[in-house]
């Protein structure tokens, strides 16, 4: 036991804090805003979607793409919006498979996004294909685009969304649990209207 190395929990829990409050939000110009403005402003724009009836796409690959089905099934049962991913085994084997994998979002989108409707769009490295092309295609539809990113502050993804969320981390687990308190607490202010979850009593 002397030569083995113990994860030193009270680090990795400090680290995990320092990144969140370090959370960077850009707008379309790529300027910084601030992480209040920012989330409010996401907030907004959700709460208007779900006035209009409009549907928020979630995509990502991997963990991201369980994030994705995760939030997309929390904002249907507790916010009341209308939510889709393309996690469908079929549609992603057929997409796959004729089109290419780089094109497993961005077909369905193509065919089923309207302007008015949100795409969030989740990669830890911003640089996944397939997302990236589906951003575009969903800017080129007039979604409101909102990306979640992390690793390199130059990635692609980071520049292509209406609010862009980024994560000065290097390790995907860092990022992703990063991405799921951003989202979190995201569902919070359009269900609740603050980021604190009502209580049962």
């Amino acid at each position: 036991m002397g030569n083995v190395k113990v994860c030193d929990w009270p680090v990795q829990v400090k680290q995990l804090c320092n990144l969140l409050l370090s959370v960077s939000f850009r707008d379309k110009s790529g300027r910084e805003i601030s992480s209040g403005r920012g989330f409010l402003e996401w907030q907004r724009l959700t709460r208007e979607l779900r006035k209009k009836k409009r549907t928020i796409y979630l995509i990502g690959n991997g963990a991201s793409a369980s994030m994705a089905s995760h939030f997309a099934a929390d904002l249907a049962k507790n916010a009341q919006l209308h939510t889709e991913v393309f996690s469908d085994l079929s549609l992603i084997t057929a997409i796959s498979n004729d089109k290419g994998y780089k094109h497993v979002f961005a077909e369905p989108l193509r065919r089923r996004g309207c302007s008015g409707d949100m795409l969030l769009a989740i990669s830890s490295s911003g640089r996944s294909p397939n997302v990236l092309t589906a951003v575009d295609v969903a800017n080129r539809l007039g979604l409101t685009v909102v990306t979640l990113s992390g690793m390199n502050r130059l990635n692609p993804l980071r520049r292509k969304g209406r609010l862009n969320v980024y994560v000065e981390a290097a390790a995907y687990g860092e990022v992703e649990t990063c991405h799921a308190a951003v989202l979190h607490h995201w569902m919070d202010l359009v269900q609740y209207g603050t980021g604190v979850k009502a209580k049962n009593f």
